[in-house]
């Protein structure tokens, strides 16, 4: 699968979207410590292993680099950055029952405004699944010759 870039300078903030998720119960916030192994046990079993190693890894960046998304104490989505290379966004899973809310738009826009604060001008979107989610949300584009990418070497993708 193919990386896209996203230009963070023409990024913005959709306050609105975040407002509406807060008034149906839904928060959107940065991960703490405390809930580390809550978090990756809960990728693990919602994407995969691999995935939760990306995860795990975010908890090691200061600030540590994964948001969540939660109704209560249940987790409905998450979204990582800087977790397989800097400047890479991914990865990221709202659950099934979850999407079409604008949980995962709103996990994205908030890695992506931390990224850019941090200093990044542009995002690499690394191994995307849904082009068209990313195109619209953010205006991210592929990137040519970009496929296989950096997860070519994963072992856990070996036949």
């Amino acid at each position: 699968m193919p990386d896209m870039l996203v230009n963070l300078l023409k990024l913005y903030n959709d306050e609105e979207l975040y407002a509406r998720l807060n008034l149906e119960g839904i928060k959107i916030h940065r991960a703490l410590a405390p809930d580390k192994s809550y978090i990756v046990d809960w990728v693990e079993k919602t994407s995969n292993r691999s995935a939760a190693s990306e995860c795990n890894i975010s908890f090691s960046r200061v600030p540590i680099s994964c948001f969540v998304a939660t109704r209560g104490k249940d987790i409905l989505g998450y979204a990582c950055y800087d977790a397989t290379a800097p400047n890479f966004f991914g990865p990221t899973r709202v659950l099934d029952s979850e999407q079409g809310k604008g949980i995962g738009k709103a996990l994205l826009l908030k890695c992506l405004w931390s990224m850019r604060e941090a200093g990044y001008i542009y995002a690499i979107i690394g191994g995307v699944g849904p082009a068209e989610f990313y195109k619209k949300c953010v205006g991210a584009f592929l990137i040519p010759d970009s496929s296989p990418g950096i997860y070519e070497n994963f072992l856990s993708i070996r036949g």
